[in-house]
């Protein structure tokens, strides 16, 4: 038995930080920082059933091993919860190195709460996880919210104990056990069991939020207007399929060894009157740059249209800067566009990922309406909203020609925001079971699995070499950011120094280890 009134916290969250190796030199000023969406999600929800939390954020204060270890001892956990997610859908298994390295830390100092990992990577992975990393006590196998309160009531963590918990995986001496799945919250808990966001509990310096900033091209390529800013979620999942994507593991309902999101599309809402008293909580702190995480916010109507009603409310004077992700076929309706830009979202964040129909609709797995992309595009420019185009070098089908044919697409659309990644065999996809299961050659540590890190390990196609494709990405990175309508287009719409900030930007070249750069 413990006595739980020795500890001063029964769970400390801490969000560990790895973005100097997976983004090298990009994490100096260019890479976005995050506001740590799940940890405030947990810590509310837990605080919401009486239990004592707190959060560090190494990240976003940018502490040393030895600041972290000292805020522990003080705060005196039961348990220690590293918290991996990240800001991309990559950032889950990238991040780990940075929680991975605290953690073996942190044991060496012979600390005394045992340390649970949450994330993306540990749902897609769990055995694997505790196999490799010796000093993880504990991982949950999805997005462990009841898992988490019903660790948290144990009076002590023996394997015994441990046992009855569903929804984890642990260790028993030198065996790694797998209990049964626990349940995700339903639609119809998601306002009581999930009860928003522990905002207060965020490190600043000067004002609620200021620590955290956006990334560039949503502050309109203006460092002014970065900070303060916060993410946040209407809503959780995907009723999508995508090979390349694994978002859906927060939602896993089953404890096999290697998790694959495709199994869990399902996605789950707040109901809008709930979510716009988060909106109003961070208006009235001064925050209005805000990131909308969702990966499908404008898909069901029923949520979106009167949350965006709501805030086209407090959007009178246009002072909201918001995106949101969206898919290219749930965007064709003018009047949708129309609220979506009244409501403050000035930019939403497009996944194209090729300029080829038959690569697109292979990848693309679900219920996909086959567009004109280019009059999609024109329909979100006619109704002032910019976009960020996302593409994807390298999937199942491409070659040559039908990168090159993505590229060529990108220029013409010429949108002001552009992200190309080349396709990565993400723990918890599809393409990764895939190649496993064909034994490409994968990423030999967590930093290989950012697409911005010098170990970047992309995979290759049946006609493309991974240092092919990765090579065509980073000089499409330059060419677009260099291109001369782009930079008009941006001149015109920013101003100068946006401008200026975008040439300063293309200036950083990424070192990568398989095109044989030295760092």
């Amino acid at each position: 038995m413990t006595n739980k009134n020795l500890f001063s916290s029964d769970v400390c969250f801490l969000v560990a930080s790895s973005s100097k190796k997976s983004y090298q030199k990009l994490s100096q000023t260019y890479s976005a920082i995050e506001p740590p969406t799940w940890a405030l999600l947990l810590a509310q929800s837990c605080r919401s059933v009486d239990f004592k939390v707190s959060i560090i954020d190494a990240n976003a204060e940018n502490l040393t091993n030895d600041e972290i270890l000292n805020r522990i001892n003080k705060i005196n956990p039961r348990i220690l919860c590293l918290v991996v997610y990240g800001q991309n859908v990559n950032a889950g298994t990238a991040n780990m190195r940075g929680a991975v390295d605290i953690t073996n830390f942190l044991k060496e100092r012979k600390i005394l709460s045992p340390i649970v990992f949450i994330g993306s990577h540990v749902q897609a992975l769990p055995l694997d996880t505790l196999r490799n990393e010796k000093n993880i006590d504990i991982v949950f196998t999805n997005e462990g919210v009841y898992a988490l309160r019903n660790l948290l009531k144990l009076d002590n963590f023996s394997a015994k104990e441990l046992g009855k918990i569903k929804g984890i995986a642990y260790r028993d001496g030198e065996e790694i056990l797998i209990n049964l799945p626990e349940k995700i919250v339903p639609t119809e808990r998601m306002d009581i069991d999930l009860p928003g966001y522990a905002w207060d509990l965020l490190p600043f310096k000067n004002k609620p939020l200021d620590l955290y900033r956006s990334p560039m091209w949503h502050a309109e390529y203006d460092f002014e207007k970065r900070s303060p800013y916060a993410s946040l979620q209407t809503s959780l999942g995907c009723v999508f399929k995508c090979d390349f994507c694994m978002i859906n593991l927060i939602n896993r309902n089953d404890s096999e060894e290697i998790g694959v999101a495709a199994k869990y599309s399902n996605m789950r809402f707040w109901s809008p009157d709930f979510i716009i008293k988060e909106f109003d909580k961070l208006i009235g702190m001064g925050v209005t740059t805000i990131r909308i995480v969702d990966e499908m916010f404008l898909l069901n109507p029923k949520y979106y249209v009167p949350l965006c009603e709501k805030l086209a409310e407090r959007n009178k004077n246009d002072e909201l800067r918001m995106w949101s992700y969206s898919r290219i076929d749930t965007v064709k309706r003018p009047e949708i566009l129309k609220l979506v830009r009244k409501a403050g979202i000035k930019w939403l964040c497009l996944g194209i990922e090729s300029g080829d129909k038959s690569v697109r609709l292979e990848v693309a797995k679900g219920k996909f309406e086959d567009v004109d992309v280019r009059e999609v595009i024109k329909k979100v420019h006619e109704a002032d909203i910019d976009v960020m185009a996302n593409y994807i070098y390298g999937l199942p089908g491409d070659n040559h020609e039908t990168i090159k044919k993505t590229f060529n697409l990108s220029l013409e659309l010429c949108t002001l925001g552009w992200n190309t990644y080349a396709a990565m065999a993400l723990p918890g996809s599809q393409l990764y079971k895939n190649a496993v299961q064909k034994k490409y050659k994968l990423p030999e540590n967590y930093e290989g699995y950012s697409f911005h890190s010098y170990e970047t390990q992309p995979l290759p196609t049946e006609t493309l070499k991974p240092e092919e494709i990765l090579e065509y990405r980073d000089k499409s990175y330059i060419n677009y950011h260099t291109y001369k309508p782009f930079l008009e287009k941006i001149e015109k719409k920013f101003g100068k120094k946006a401008l200026a900030n975008i040439k300063d930007m293309t200036k950083v070249n990424l070192k990568r280890k398989i095109l044989g750069h030295t760092q």
